[in-house]
């Protein structure tokens, strides 16, 4: 694999000025403050003049010979403190380029260990890059173990449908190659779920999951709070990818024309209050309404976050926003094309929210939003297309919820 080796000779090395400069502009400062102590203290003492004195005491002259020395002493004292500060920014500098040094060295040996054919190995290199990105001295150089265990990812990566029927050594290069991956997208959620203030946390850094190959994966109570987080293009496909109780509160989270085809993908409470997180053209689909992927936002809370459905196509599994609670922030659904899923909103509740269907079309009966609650916010069906969802229009005897918005072939009929 390509990797992306940190390079130290692109650092740009430590920048002192001249120590003469330093010196002159160090004396200047001092005896700009001394005198401006000096003047401040005669003016709060109300000083109207100096004393003459006609004759030169031993006393004065002794005053004198201490007023000299202090002031050579604190020259000196001034010099040693400017040639400290400097050997301390150097041997800081020192210290850095050693650890940069003997990171690089790390670094090469654990991208070297991806590579091995042994899945135990690569297993090694994994763990290595996370305890690197951990020691790392700088947030770029973390950042560069982080894509190295991304890009890994990002290889090509066969499904198991596709393997040749009954060859075993294949199967079983597959289920090593699985587990190696399985253990890069472990090892992020675990950084992910620590709190920012941790040493350790990779919250606010940047993840580049497009086009992964997602067969399965945890990253239940993952914190995304910063940062891009790519999932653009990712395919879905096989195995439970589990996002359950993840908190969505202030990165750019991008599942923009991802496919979930087969499989079940969990975000069953989600909390999304905050930053954007967008699914637009996203493609849901499977054999049928009833079969194939199974994607949940049940229990999810949409409390703050710009959420982006638009111009996602639900053509086949299921989807389901039950219970799910809209009480904030915008989700929009525009341009959705709801044709052979089965969508549900049974039980969700929007009370604050701003969520709009603009554009949608709607075809069958897979979408329904029976036992919904309306108590706030605006949920917007004008401009959509095709049959009302099942349990949304109310019976001409119940009037239209505050905040539900209907195109005009959909109102209730009146009595």
């Amino acid at each position: 694999m390509t990797s992306n080796l940190p390079r130290p000779a692109e650092r740009r090395g430590l920048r002192l000025w001249p120590v003469g400069t330093v010196l002159t502009l160090t004396f200047t400062i001092a005896m700009a403050v001394a005198a401006a102590v000096f003047f401040a203290g005669w003016f709060v003492l109300g000083a109207q003049g100096l004393q003459h004195e006609h004759q030169l005491t031993a006393k004065t002259l002794f005053d004198l010979v201490k007023l000299a020395f202090g002031v050579v002493a604190g020259a000196g004292a001034l010099v040693a403190l400017v040639v400290a500060y400097r050997r301390q920014r150097v041997d800081e500098d020192g210290a850095l380029r050693d650890g940069t040094r003997l990171h690089t060295e790390r670094f090469t040996t654990a991208v070297s260990q991806l590579g091995e054919e042994s899945a135990a190995v690569r297993l090694g290199g994994v763990h290595a890059l996370a305890g690197l990105a951990d020691d790392a001295p700088t947030r770029d150089l973390r950042q560069t173990c982080i894509d190295v265990l991304c890009a890994y990812l990002r290889l090509p990566y066969a499904a198991e449908a596709d393997l040749p029927p009954g060859d075993t050594g294949a199967r079983h290069a597959y289920l090593a190659l699985r587990e190696v991956r399985h253990t890069v997208i472990r090892l992020i959620r675990d950084h992910l779920r620590l709190t920012p203030e941790h040493p350790h946390s990779w919250q606010g850094h940047g993840f580049d999951f497009t086009g992964v190959v997602f067969d399965g994966g945890d990253f239940s109570g993952a914190v995304f709070s910063g940062g891009t987080v790519d999932f653009g293009g990712a395919a879905f496909s096989g195995g439970t990818v589990n996002f359950r109780a993840a908190v969505f509160s202030g990165a750019t989270v991008d599942f923009g024309a991802a496919r979930f085809s087969d499989g079940t993908v969990g975000f069953s409470g989600a909390v999304f209050s905050g930053g954007t997180v967008g699914f637009g053209s996203a493609e849901f689909s499977g054999a049928s309404a009833y079969s194939g992927t199974s994607v949940s936002f049940g229990r999810a809370r949409f409390s703050g976050a710009t959420v982006d459905f638009g111009a996602a196509r639900f053509s086949g599994g299921r989807v389901y926003f039950g219970s799910a609670v809209f009480s904030g922030g915008t989700v929009n659904f525009g341009a959705a094309r709801l044709s052979g899923s089965s969508v549900s909103f049974a039980g969700a509740e929007f009370s604050g929210a701003a969520v709009t269907f603009h554009a949608a079309r709607f075809s069958g009966d897979t979408v329904t939003f029976g036992g919904a609650v309306f108590s706030g916010g605006t949920v917007n069906f004008r401009g959509a297309d095709g049959s009302a969802p099942m349990g949304l229009v109310p019976s001409a005897r119940r009037p239209l919820p505050v905040g539900l918005r209907l195109p005009q072939a959909w109102s209730p009929p009146t009595i």
